[in-house]
C-alpha cells in the first residue's frame, strides 16, 4: 500500500508525535521511510526595493543556525527510528517555502504518502499563523496523513 512514506518535521514537540506515528506505520507496513526538515530563507531580502542590504555576517549566521538546528532535529529522528530498529533517510532542505518543499521532496523521493503534523489553529489564528498543513493538503498529489 504505502511503499515509502515522506515525515515531516520542524523539531518541534507536536511535528515529533508525527514522526512517531510515520515511523510506526512504516514499521508495521515495511515501508522505506524518508525524513525531512525544510528551513525557511533569511527573513529579509538580502537587497530589497527600499535598499534595504543584509550584512553577509547576518546572513551566514543565519544559515549556520539553520543547519544547526537541522542536524538537531534529523539526529533525534533518527534516533527515534533507531530505536524501533528501522532504517531511515533523513535530509534537511535549507532556504525554501516549507510546504512546497514537502510536496518537491515527496515528488522527487518517490514517496506515496506525506505524514506531517498539523496545531489545528482554526479562524484568526491559521490566517495570521498561516498552516503549511492546510497548504501540503492542498498541493499534493499523493495522500496526506496528518497527525493533531
Amino acid at each position: 500500500m504505502y511503499t515509502h512514506i515522506l515525515v515531516s518535521t520542524d523539531g518541534s514537540e507536536l511535528a515529533q508525535n508525527g514522526v512517531n506515528h510515520g515511523l510506526s506505520l512504516a514499521k508495521a507496513l515495511g515501508s522505506k521511510i524518508t525524513i525531512v526538515t525544510v528551513t525557511a530563507p533569511f527573513p529579509v531580502p538580502t537587497i530589497g526595493a527600499g535598499g534595504w542590504a543584509t550584512a553577509g555576517m547576518d546572513l551566514d549566521r543565519f544559515e549556520d543556525g539553520n543547519k544547526e538546528h537541522a542536524k538537531a532535529i534529523l539526529s533525534a529522528a533518527k534516533a527515534a527510528a533507531e530505536k524501533m530498529a528501522l532504517t531511515v533517510e533523513t535530509f534537511h532542505i535549507p532556504n525554501a517555502l516549507p510546504a512546497a518543499a514537502i510536496v518537491d521532496a515527496a515528488k522527487t523521493q518517490g514517496c506515496n504518502l506525506i505524514v506531517m503534523a498539523s496545531h489545528g489553529h482554526r479562524g484568526i489564528k491559521r490566517v495570521l499563523l498561516g498552516s503549511q498543513t492546510a497548504e501540503v493538503l492542498a498541493t499534493a498529489h499523493i495522500p496526506v496523513l496528518v497527525i493533531h
